[in-house]
């Protein structure tokens, strides 16, 4: 199974990094989709491409700063867990990490570029307010 991780550090505070980050339908706003829907604990994620991934959301803890996602209904996906999570860097910032355990693992480097990309505009989209 393929792992990544990405991380980055944000010169804002966790909560302020949280009500975007922890907002499932907003995702696209930050991360490289063109758009999402949330449906209860399930997600469908559209790239500019057109293509659309099913998710089942297993985790979404606010106090944990916290959401874990499955993409579901792909053939070409056989296991997947993605992971987010904005922790409070004790100095008034955050750093965020985003993980993914995927198969095949061949995937799981095109969704560590995508994590970079959107961690990188979540951080200028946080520090430009």
């Amino acid at each position: 199974m393929g792992s990544v991780r990405r991380h980055i550090h944000i010169n804002r505070d966790p909560d302020t990094v949280w009500a975007l980050v922890g907002d499932l339908a907003r995702q696209h706003e930050w991360f490289p989709f063109s758009s999402s829907r949330l449906e209860g604990k399930k997600r469908w994620m559209t790239t500019p491409s057109g293509i659309t991934f099913e998710e089942d959301i297993v985790t979404h803890d606010h106090a944990l700063r916290r959401f874990q996602y499955r993409i579901v209904g792909n053939p070409s996906i056989t296991a997947h867990l993605g992971t987010c999570d904005v922790i409070d860097d004790g100095h008034g910032g955050s750093t965020v990490v985003y993980s993914t355990d995927m198969e095949p693992e061949a995937l799981a480097i095109v969704v560590a570029g995508a994590a970079g990309e959107g961690l990188s505009k979540l951080k200028q989209m946080m520090e430009s307010v």
